[in-house]
């Protein structure tokens, strides 16, 4: 049975830090397209971030503050967020895809988390 599970959320101070964490099982994150997204209240779910064996990419939105990285031995993978903002608040999810073909969309990950939950105060 494949889990993916969130941890790290909660509430900061604009320009603070989080660190997000997703620990997988039933799967080998190694080998798989890892991302993050996150949805706001009455938003669309929206891409953060992903990482893959080529390499990664971020939203523009993101780009700078986040870094998304992985432990393979931990079968683990983190996004840490820098210099918050009140627009970061949202609950992130960890999606994981064996084969992905765009994966800024979250249309082509198999495996979604439960959530973590963001509020950044400003």
């Amino acid at each position: 049975q494949v889990q993916l599970v969130e941890s790290g959320g909660g509430l900061m101070q604009a320009g603070g830090s989080l660190r997000l964490s997703c620990a997988a099982s039933g799967l080998t994150i190694s080998s798989l397209a890892m991302g993050w997204f996150r949805q706001a209240p009455g938003k669309e779910r929206e891409f953060v971030a992903f990482i893959t064996r080529g390499g990664g990419n971020y939203a523009d939105s993101v780009k700078g503050r986040f870094t998304i990285s992985r432990d393979n031995a931990k079968n683990t993978v983190y996004l840490q967020m820098n210099s918050l903002k009140s627009e970061d608040t949202a609950v992130y999810y960890c999606a994981a895809s064996s084969g992905v073909v765009v994966p800024t969309s979250r249309f082509g990950y198999n495996y979604w988390g439960q959530g973590t939950q963001v509020v950044v105060s400003s």
